[in-house]
């Protein structure tokens, strides 16, 4: 049989059968639809030709509507689908029920290298171009992506935009919002012990016209129970970049200070909690600036957020935000 003369069609007909596999789509995959609803002009602009948007859709996986990337599978009719969906599918063509085998559509992956398209994201402000096989890549990084939720207390999966995911967290998590550059938190727990991964504090403070999530939590560093704080920032890296945080906890004459640039949200809580790139409380000391019978956790976190040319001093204005370590 030659593969390269084969006719690969993407229609399908869905059957009762099929509608559990069709009900699982991303809800950012299908980017072609959305730009084929662009003006001409729009299509002028982007150097795409007219023919672009079909050959697109050709290339769109009719089981999960993604993208096919090699190896793109047929059966011996001709319909195609990703290698992803042929496992889900048990190698049964769900357009016409033939068995699928191992046979790739050649001629469709050859087209493809042809093509140029639009970011993923283009709906949300990306004006890149790129190769077809070149595109997965630059989405994995792009700066329009949506940020997933920083909510650390539950496996949440919200994404969206920073506006959208401040929202979410005050109403749907019920988190605490604070405007301002200082903060002053007390952290009060009965029984101490209990610090198996346990997420105990989310608080946001919006300052520079930022959003800023400040961590606490208590988790197994090894052996060793321990508490830890640390901030992030609700932005890309090279934005929070630009500021600095201080974070200090202490008493009886005795105190530790934390000094570092905030992690952004791209980064999940995970990645930032397990580099240890925070203040580390380690038990003992924390029962130890509680004071008292040392069975009851009592912790006043301090900390100040600035800008880093204000802490240089290479700019007037905001001097509150400026730690004062003395």
């Amino acid at each position: 049989m030659d593969l390269d003369s084969m006719d690969c069609t993407s229609t399908i007909d869905v059957t009762d059968d099929d509608e559990e596999i069709h009900q699982d789509r991303h809800s950012y995959a299908s980017v072609s639809k959305h730009h084929s609803n662009n003006s001409t002009n729009a299509n002028a602009a982007s150097g795409l030709l007219p023919t672009t948007t079909s050959v697109h859709e050709l290339l769109e996986c009719p089981v999960c509507t993604n993208s096919m990337y090699p190896p793109i599978h047929q059966c011996q009719n001709g319909h195609t689908l990703c290698s992803t969906c042929k496992n889900r599918v048990h190698n049964r063509c769900p357009t016409c029920r033939q068995e699928l085998g191992d046979i790739r559509c050649l001629a469709l992956e050859k087209v493809a290298e042809s093509l140029e398209l639009p970011c993923k994201y283009m709906s949300l402000g990306c004006p890149e171009i790129f190769p077809y096989y070149g595109k997965p890549k630059h989405e994995t990084v792009c700066d329009f992506r949506p940020y997933s939720c920083p909510y650390a207390g539950s496996e949440c999966s919200v994404m969206g935009d920073i506006p959208f995911l401040v929202a979410h967290l005050r109403d749907d998590h019920k988190v605490d919002m604070h405007s301002g550059c200082t903060f002053n938190h007390r952290y009060v727990k009965s029984n101490p012990r209990e610090v198996e991964n346990a997420t105990w504090m989310l608080t946001v403070f919006y300052c520079f016209g930022e959003y800023f999530c400040l961590h606490f939590e208590a988790f197994q560093l090894g052996m060793a129970p321990v508490y830890m704080a640390f901030l992030r920032f609700m932005g890309d890296e090279t934005e929070a970049r630009n500021y600095n945080y201080s974070l200090e906890v202490g008493g009886y004459g005795r105190k530790l200070i934390w000094e570092g640039t905030p992690r952004s949200v791209r980064d999940s809580h995970r990645k930032v909690r397990d580099s240890h790139d925070g203040l580390i409380i380690q038990r003992n000391m924390a029962l130890f600036f509680s004071g008292g019978d040392r069975k009851e956790l009592k912790l006043r976190v301090t900390g100040r957020i600035w800008k880093e040319q204000q802490h240089s001093g290479e700019a007037g204005g905001g001097g509150a935000c400026i730690p004062n370590l003395s």
